[in-house]
């Protein structure tokens, strides 16, 4: 099985790849200036990774009812099935827009941590990104348990 995760925004799509490892990684996100050449840049992406299953985020409210947004990202995943073909998992994407834009690698200089930056970082989609890695590596941890190494021996 191989998913691409999606993290929905009204301009910008945060896109992750995980397979049956069970670990999630970040790919370029579909920040096109309109919604057609966004769901080509999905296209692409299905078609170069061998997608078998989508996984979006949902918007869930923190009493577990669904968000403001919902309609919207139901609308969208209607339009992913119609044009793909491929199952759609929803699932739960409460505060990772918010873990993504605070957890950063280690490597980052405080310069990269200066709110122009992290602008920087949301116009090009690398938060949005981050985000849907996050909502991927939840799916798959709760589908399959979490990606272990093996131990010392």
């Amino acid at each position: 099985m191989r998913f691409l995760g999606i993290d929905y925004g009204a301009k910008r799509w945060g896109l992750s790849f995980g397979d049956e490892l069970g670990l999630a990684l970040p790919l370029t996100a579909a920040v096109a200036a309109t919604v057609e050449e966004r769901f080509t840049h999905i296209a692409r992406e299905i078609a170069a990774r061998k997608i078998t299953e989508l996984v979006v985020g949902y918007p869930y409210n923190m009493d577990g009812t669904a968000g403001f947004k919902a309609r919207e990202v139901d609308a969208f995943i209607s339009e992913l099935e119609k044009r793909y073909k491929l199952p759609v998992h929803r699932t739960d994407e409460r505060l990772t827009s918010h873990e993504a834009t605070t957890r950063t690698p280690k490597s980052k200089s405080k310069k990269q941590h200066s709110p122009a930056a992290q602008q920087a970082a949301r116009a090009t989609g690398e938060v949005d990104s981050r985000a849907a890695t996050i909502i991927l590596q939840d799916f798959l941890d709760t589908r399959q348990g979490p990606a272990l190494l093996p131990e010392d021996e």
